[in-house]
């Protein structure tokens, strides 16, 4: 299909709970390619839906090598001490923060037959795991940063060029 443009911070869509996908069909076959070719370009680990403003629950991901999507994803478990972890966002281009998250995390979905898709890993799988379901409740991980880190990433982002 298609590379679709990221939307960007201050954008409706990325702060709003994403709907649930009931039927699979042209529409969500199409979503899932959009989502994987974009997800495809070097240096992208995950790709939220709302990312490319659609208000669906869906993300792509790109792990070492490892490329694929997942429907209607729910994080249903999340294993160790949370601790902080560098991260960034391609709708928040240009910043890195640490954000705080768990080691280990475990998404349980759907694939586009129905069947049942399990995710689950530590390090950049179980960061991307986090932060890709964050988007579909409508968070970024600027709300996962401490206060003091929150307003300076704040600040970084009303002086972006992008902004």
């Amino acid at each position: 299909m298609t590379v679709r443009p990221i939307r960007l911070f201050g954008d409706p869509v990325l702060r709003a709970v994403s709907a649930p996908i009931g039927r699979i069909d042209d529409g969500v076959r199409a979503l899932v390619q959009d989502l994987i070719d974009t997800v495809e370009l070097p240096g992208r680990a995950g790709v939220a839906a709302p990312q490319i403003g659609v208000g669906l629950r869906a993300f792509s991901y790109n792990i070492d090598g490892d490329v694929g999507y997942v429907l209607n994803p729910v994080l249903v478990e999340t294993r160790g001490e949370p601790e902080a972890v560098g991260e960034g966002c391609l709708s928040v281009p240009g910043l890195w923060h640490d954000a705080i998250r768990y080691p280990w995390a475990k998404v349980v979905g759907v694939d586009l037959d129905g069947a049942e898709v399990v995710l689950e890993g530590e390090g950049l799988l179980a960061q991307a795991l986090q932060h890709e379901t964050d988007h579909l409740d409508g968070m970024l991980y600027l709300s996962r940063l401490p206060a003091d880190t929150r307003r300076e990433a704040m600040r970084q982002v009303r002086e972006s060029e992008w902004f």
